[in-house]
């Protein structure tokens, strides 16, 4: 069976390789082409001619990003099923040789969901770990309701702890002090696991050069057009680039709900820090840039309520961009110093700028630059082959991605969406984010509210 799952595997990625560079011919062919047209129309005027030439070269960065990232991913995942399939390692397999887990649920205001997270946290394959619910000064039911779960349990020990309210890095530090587990699994309060999740996770730390481990993220509340789209990104934009990342040890963001590490390396950097919008970014760069590695795991899977609504996902990001950068400032020194970083750390640092600000802002000038071009010359191919060629690399990535994750094969309809629509509004607000973290204009953590669907 998984010799057969891997020759499959491998038709599928050959299939997919072979499109891809065939897109790569011809965006070869078409750059070149549209880059004579380009300097035909604008012979005269420099800025608009340079600005053309900039979109047609990053649209083929993007090609050979696309390309990188099934790549790297695709060797991590026959890395994975030839090294670790079936059978693991020893201490993966024997109970009395697995260490403590200690799991860490900050919880604020979480009481329409966390009792359906705890209760499937008491369920989890492993024989040995602990829960710490941390309240973090919540206002409504949450410290009743999670120490009501507390004393349901026989099997696990569950502690409910509460303190005053001060940010979700600050509960994590409460629940890390607390733990007398080497190994913390942090979360968060509205996270479902896998059964397998810390058995698969615990692994990876086998290797001492191992500081922390990334889980596999989906989205569970799949209900309309909005969060569809967003399980297509989770499994595309997110598991594909950590799975691509793993296969050199250099996962850029360790996900809040789904975040393994040994708790001696996270207190050596006195823990989370609450002075960005984005702990989960900023706790793993540290680890990055101190030269840990950090491995992903696809099998320990975290089901998470992702917003329903376009303006509270546009809140979402917007946070997550400025915790972002915020997390990215606080490491200058790499920035300013690449060679004395190493290759890694800076191509890492160098990547997620490139992501996060230089990506939708090319993106948004793309879309103006070409669609007036397409309105005042009548030049309508420029506008199709912006469009086309984005949409087509969604779309190979997304059925890459839906078939190595074993996802809903519905979601890939989903793509020409993505593209046409979500990463439009989504890059506006990143840009948004980005001009008003450049000013330090005032942000408060704007908390998504739940709307209890995690049962």
């Amino acid at each position: 069976m998984s010799s057969l799952r891997t020759a499959r595997s491998f038709v599928y990625v050959a299939i997919g390789f072979a499109v891809l560079i065939a897109l790569v011919a011809f965006s070869y062919s078409q750059v070149m082409a549209l880059g004579g047209l380009l300097k035909k129309m604008f012979g005269e005027d420099v800025v608009m001619f340079a600005i053309g030439v900039y979109l047609l070269v990053f649209l083929s960065l993007l090609v050979i990003r696309y390309l990188g990232l099934i790549l790297f991913s695709f060797l991590e995942h026959m890395e994975y099923i030839m090294v670790t399939d079936p059978t693991f390692t020893d201490n993966y397999q024997r109970d009395d040789t697995l260490p403590l887990i200690t799991l860490i649920v900050p919880a604020y205001n979480e009481a329409k969901v966390i009792q359906p997270a705890l209760r499937n946290l008491l369920h989890l394959e492993y024989p040995d770990y602990e829960i710490i619910v941390v309240d973090d000064g919540s206002s409504d039911d949450t410290f009743a309701l999670a120490s009501q779960v507390s004393r349901e349990s026989t099997r696990v020990t569950v502690r409910v702890v509460t303190k005053k309210n001060g940010g979700k890095a600050d509960a994590l530090n409460t629940g890390i002090a607390l733990a007398r587990g080497e190994f913390v699994m942090c979360m968060d309060g509205d996270t479902k696991l896998s059964k397998n999740a810390l058995r698969a996770m615990i692994r990876h730390f086998d290797d001492p050069r191992v500081g922390g481990v990334a889980g596999n993220v989906r989205v569970f509340n799949r209900e309309n057009v909005v969060t569809k789209v967003q399980a297509l990104e989770y499994i595309e934009g997110l598991a594909m680039v950590r799975k691509a990342q793993s296969f050199v040890r250099t996962v850029n963001i360790i996900p809040g709900p789904c975040a393994m590490f040994r708790k001696s390396v996270v207190r050596s950097f006195n823990g989370y820090d609450s002075d960005t919008f984005a702990e989960d970014c900023d706790i793993t760069l540290k680890l990055v840039v101190a030269g840990w590695h950090i491995a992903y795991e696809p099998l320990a899977v975290a089901w998470v309520e992702t917003p329903s609504r376009l303006l509270d996902l546009l809140k979402q990001r917007y946070r997550w961009t400025r915790g972002i950068l915020q997390a990215l400032r606080k490491h200058r020194y790499v920035f300013r110093h690449p060679l004395k970083s190493g290759f890694l750390t800076s191509f890492t640092l160098y990547y997620m700028y490139f992501e996060g600000i230089l990506w939708p802002i090319s993106n948004i000038l793309g879309n103006v630059f070409f669609a007036y071009i397409g309105l005042k010359y009548g030049v309508v191919v420029f506008i199709v082959f912006w469009w086309l060629q984005l949409t087509l690399l969604d779309i190979i990535a997304a059925a890459y991605c839906v078939i190595l994750e074993k996802e809903d094969p519905r979601l890939i309809g989903y793509a020409v969406l993505f593209r046409m629509f979500y990463m439009q509004i989504v890059d506006v607000a990143k840009v948004l984010a980005t001009i008003e973290e450049w000013r330090g204009t005032a942000m408060t953590w704007g908390k998504l509210e739940r709307e209890g669907k995690l049962t």
